[in-house]
């Protein structure tokens, strides 16, 4: 062997890309190499435990196992710059699986004794091996961002940043203190509130110069009154430690331009708008701040047009995906109220209660960019005759509620998967009747359709009425082996596009020629065999990540893939926005079509794992309901 090649091929592939030149060469001169022509039996189930770490230079190998009635079980196909052999070797246990060459192949091999010291000095070559999926996710982090335009150094991150490194400290008064004199206070320190302290010196409430303009200048109140009759005593707090990601959702969801910042149980200062501002030369509070003070439909047109320009700051701090899809949801959210309230000015009040739905990826809470219009209204059981009256009113608000999503930038859903459409605007009864159809009569369309539907997420009104539909149909899937087994029929059609040998199944013509799409191919299979699994439990939540989660402990076949599973989604919406995000950047329309040869060889390793993990997924579901696949 030629030493130099040995150390170029080495450098290509994980887990040696990650050693020192010095460490590779010892590597290098260590291997032997082996030729194994087509159908060698290399490693036999049953047999004794491997002594190397074989390398695969050429060719391929196919690894599987023989069930105890005898059938085949093909586990993995593995081929150029893949390895095996390593759990055998070091369980030092009886070969679990067959490992046959479909192939002519060669091999490098890495004694026991070499691979023993790698573990014992490299980190990183232990970790590959000691990890399965996630071994990878954050080195690819880390070379998309170096890849990406985006990508930027600051000295201080929102998602780097601890809320006690900014807080600033927090001044604090008496209850017994009057207006005036806490007014004066804040205008001497040129600061926005005051903590108010009882008798015990504990917080028990806060006061802003918003309290004073509108609980004390609005109303004409005595300046003379103690603090404690205008101070808000809801105390919203945040940890030292917390990033400060996390009290901006706080921050948001409540309302609040200022939060307490605690650090080992006693009051270490606040933290305002203001300090993520001079963060981050912006803030996602602002933003949604600003959603809120809209009255009207150009002013939510405006506002919606910053989201792009947070999206760019949020991926330059480095931002994770399911962080910035956590915030974009959030504002997104506020848009649709604000929408919803202007219709409901424009059109009076509705004439039944009703909740407003989000569906498919917005109900998952994974959008990022604009999304089709997937929505949908389920109002109270309505008098027989009040059913005209709310007929009538629903098709004008619908469509207005339509026509200003169109304004803001959501486009419509080609599919009619909206409120406008009398279809999905519905009284709860009839809803009931949509799922009880559907599952106890399980054709192609219905089961296809009600997938969009089980994503259903309440946005604005009487969520009840959600919570009452998804209690109905969750209690009836209980029992539907049958819905279940033509769901996982068309979850296991949408194969990962990966081939026998671990090669990338791209499209062969057209605009899209040598690409994959992500969401089709990637993220749809995913996502759909999550919810799977997650209604075989009767599992409320909506978001891949929050199924994921609420999956562990409850007995599912998935159990033992949880973390890689959640590691791989991450990956996928992390270089879905990045891609898509580029492409906006360059002024072009953004898609899902990514090319793997423009991809480095680590990135392409992740995806190959990813999409073999999900095709494992397949695997279970067609294990498992396989008198249902077609």
């Amino acid at each position: 062997m030629i030493i130099e090649d040995v150390v170029g091929f080495l450098k290509k592939n994980p887990p040696f890309q990650f050693l020192d030149e010095a460490t590779l060469r010892g590597v290098a001169g260590s291997l032997s190499m082996e030729f194994y022509p087509r159908d060698t039996l290399i490693l036999k189930q049953h047999g004794p435990p491997s002594e190397s770490v074989w390398i695969i230079k050429k060719g391929a190998v196919k690894v599987s196992m023989r069930s105890d009635d005898g059938d085949e079980v093909v586990m993995d196909y593995k081929g150029e710059g893949d390895n095996f052999g390593f759990l055998s070797m070091i369980g030092r246990d009886r070969q679990k699986t067959n490992v046959v060459t479909v192939d002519d192949t060669i091999c490098y091999i890495l004694g026991r004794e070499k691979v023993s010291n790698l573990l014992e000095s490299s980190p990183a070559f232990a970790e590959y091996f000691m990890s399965y999926l996630s071994r990878y996710v954050d080195r690819t982090y880390s070379e998309m961002h170096k890849k990406s335009l985006l990508y930027g150094s600051a000295e201080r991150l929102l998602f780097t940043t601890k809320v006690g490194d900014i807080a600033t400290g927090a001044v604090t008064v008496d209850e017994d203190l009057t207006i005036k004199e806490a007014a004066g206070i804040m205008a001497k320190n040129r600061i926005s509130s005051l903590i108010i302290l009882d008798k015990r010196r504990l917080p028990v409430g806060i006061i802003t110069d918003r309290d004073l303009r509108e609980k004390v200048v609005a109303r004409g109140r005595s300046i003379e009154e103690p603090v404690r009759n205008i101070m808000t005593i809801s105390l919203i707090r945040a940890d030292a430690d917390d990033f400060c990601f996390e009290a901006v959702l706080k921050m948001i969801k409540y309302n609040i331009h200022h939060i307490l910042v605690i650090k080992e149980g006693e009051l270490h200062g606040i933290m305002t708008n203001h300090d993520l501002m001079m963060l981050q030369g912006t803030s996602p509070l602002s933003i949604a701040h600003n959603v809120d003070n809209q009255q009207n439909i150009y002013g939510l047109v405006s506002a919606a047009g910053r989201i792009n320009n947070l999206l760019g700051l949020l991926l330059k701090e480095g931002a994770k995906a399911l962080s910035v899809s956590t915030i974009v949801t959030e504002i997104n959210d506020r848009l649709i109220r604000k929408v919803l309230e202007l219709a409901e000015r424009q059109f009076g009040q509705p004439p039944v209660p009703y909740c407003w739905v989000v569906l498919g990826t917005e109900g998952r809470k994974e959008q990022i960019f604009k999304t089709d219009q997937d929505n949908g209204i389920i109002y109270a059981d309505p008098a027989a005759d009040d059913e005209e009256v709310i007929a009538k009113y629903f098709a004008g608000f619908t469509a207005f509620v339509k026509d200003c999503l169109l304004q803001i930038g959501y486009p419509p859903c080609p599919e009619s998967y909206s409120a406008d459409n009398p279809l999905w605007c519905q009284p709860i009864k009839t809803w009931k009747t949509y799922f009880t159809g559907w599952i106890n009569e399980p054709a192609a369309e219905s089961v296809m359709r009600s997938l969009i539907f089980f994503d259903m997420r309440p946005v604005y009104g009487k969520s009840g009425l959600s919570d009452e539909l998804k209690d109905h149909f969750l209690l009836l899937l209980r029992d539907s082996t049958v819905f279940l087994g033509r769901m996982a029929d068309v979850i296991v059609k949408n194969t990962p596009p990966i081939g026998i040998l671990k090669s990338f199944v791209v499209e062969k013509g057209g605009e899209h020629k040598d690409k994959i799409d992500l969401k089709l191919k990637g993220l749809r299979p995913l996502v759909d065999a999550v919810r799977l699994f997650a209604l075989e439990k009767g599992i409320k939540e909506t978001s891949t990540i929050e199924r994921l989660r609420r999956l562990r402990g409850k007995s599912s076949p998935i159990e033992d893939r949880i973390n890689d599973l959640e590691h791989i989604f991450e990956y996928f919406m992390q270089l879905r926005i990045h891609h898509r995000f580029g492409m906006i950047n360059e002024g072009k329309a953004p898609d899902n079509f990514i090319n793997p040869n423009s991809m480095s060889s680590l990135e392409k390793k992740t995806m190959k794992e990813a999409f073999h993990l999900i095709s494992g997924l397949q695997v279970l579901i067609t294990e498992k309901y396989k008198p249902f696949i077609k």
